[in-house]
């Protein structure tokens, strides 16, 4: 259980009694050692127990047994400050980076085919058995996205055009505009965990907390502090892709277009839904597997780098081999959804060089392994690191990376989720 105290050579661990040093041991590189959880007000005595400071600098030893905690295989230790993210690049074979028009195209024929051979499951499935179709035809339908989405990193073909068209078409069904959506993430891929820039999932700041009206504080604790959060992503598409002004005039053309697209599918393609299938066929056929793709969304973008240990940076302490390497996670999910998605979820090496095609991405990180292992993040889904991403990562805390929504005074509806949540299948 995470109550239960974790052991390390020279630390411990605990949501219940102070951290203790034995004696002889060396002193943990921190600026505090008290890592008590206990039911007083400060910013490290509620929930789950928290991140200790500088964990890159902890032994061996002491990260693996911090690694147990949180739900992790293994937390790399930090990468030095000399290393840029173009060394860790040349370290790569070239193969990883080169394109294979068969193998790329394959990923179409697959997306298209499941997405319809789970169209059909949903058909002629007994109402008992839906859910099922449901989750298989959202994860064949994520697999659409991520054909885009290598067509976004031009990835996908040597013609810039054929991967516009391709990446267009795969996000009309979803709804996504291509351009806009291609923009924010190659941002986010800029600027990846940087606390303002970053695009993606992100702490809360105390100073944007304290501004909220109690309606968005109440949307904001429910959907970013419970399970909730794995459809959050719904939220961020409806933000970030539509507000023309968030574009400069240059891109506003681009954009357009796309919005044009997902216009044209919702004229078209909906309608055409509905005239065939009722509006419940709507429901049935379009907007559960919509849901079960931004399940995968939301769980795929937010394990990527939510993390205790993970720490978000300022513009001026970032560091991009650091960010891209260290603060991406390798998570192993089971393993027809790790096909249907094309192995998004192996992603440290798309973060390391993002021309890297889907394909490829497994060479690439046995190479990083291999090379740069003992400074990466790795993992299995599993219920106790979801547990810390729904009751702990929630607001930024510069010393200990994040501290939760409630680290005042502890509130009812986390204290319910971290009584109630499994942390071990």
């Amino acid at each position: 259980m995470l109550g239960v105290a974790v052991r390390a050579p020279s630390v411990v661990l605990t949501t219940g009694s102070r951290c203790q040093r034995r004696p002889g041991a060396p002193a943990l590189p921190t600026r505090r050692r008290h890592l008590t959880v206990r039911k007083a007000a400060s910013a490290v005595d509620v929930g789950l127990a928290p991140c200790p400071p500088q964990v890159g600098q902890l032994s061996d030893d002491q990260r693996q047994e911090l690694a147990k905690q949180f739900g992790f295989r293994s937390i790399g230790k930090e990468l030095p400050n000399d290393v840029t993210l173009q060394d860790i690049i040349k370290t790569m074979p070239p193969e990883v980076f080169e394109l294979n028009m068969w193998k790329a195209w394959s990923a179409v024929f697959v997306a298209v085919t499941s997405f319809a051979a789970s169209l059909y499951l949903i058909s002629i499935c007994p109402a008992p058995l839906l859910p099922f179709a449901w989750a298989l035809s959202g994860t064949a339908m994520t697999g659409w996205f991520v054909v885009g989405h290598d067509c976004g990193h031009r990835s996908f073909s040597k013609n810039k055009l054929v991967e516009d068209i391709v990446g267009t078409l795969m996000f009309m069904p979803l709804i996504y505009p291509f351009e806009p959506w291609r923009i924010k993430h190659n941002q986010h891929h800029a600027h990846t965990n940087k606390l303002v820039e970053d695009t993606a999932w992100h702490p809360v700041q105390r100073e944007v907390m304290e501004k909220w009206s109690p309606v968005e504080r109440f949307l904001y604790k429910t959907f970013l502090g419970s399970p909730l959060k794995l459809w959050a992503s719904v939220g961020h598409w409806a933000i970030w892709h539509f507000d023309l002004n968030k574009y400069t005039e240059q891109q506003r053309p681009r954009v357009l277009t796309s919005l044009a697209a997902v216009g044209l599918f919702m004229a078209v393609g909906w309608p055409l839904i509905v005239y065939y299938t009722g509006w419940l066929g709507l429901v049935k056929f379009w907007l559960m597997p919509w849901l079960g793709y931004h399940f995968w969304m939301s769980t795929f973008t937010v394990v990527h780098h939510t993390a205790p240990h993970i720490p978000f940076k300022p513009a001026s302490e970032w560091n991009a081999a650091k960010a891209q390497l260290s603060g991406t996670v390798h998570c192993d999910y089971p393993r027809w959804v790790e096909f249907l998605c094309f192995d998004i979820n192996v992603h440290v090496p798309h973060h390391v060089m993002s021309k890297i095609p889907w394909y490829n991405l497994r060479a690439a990180t046995d190479s990083l392994r291999q090379n740069w292992g003992e400074y990466m993040t790795e993992c299995s889904l599993n219920p106790r690191m979801l547990k810390y991403i729904f009751t702990h990562c929630h607001v930024y805390d510069e010393e200990r990376n994040y501290v939760p929504f409630d680290y005042k005074e502890e509130e009812p509806f986390f204290a319910a989720q971290r009584r109630i949540l499994p942390e071990n299948m």
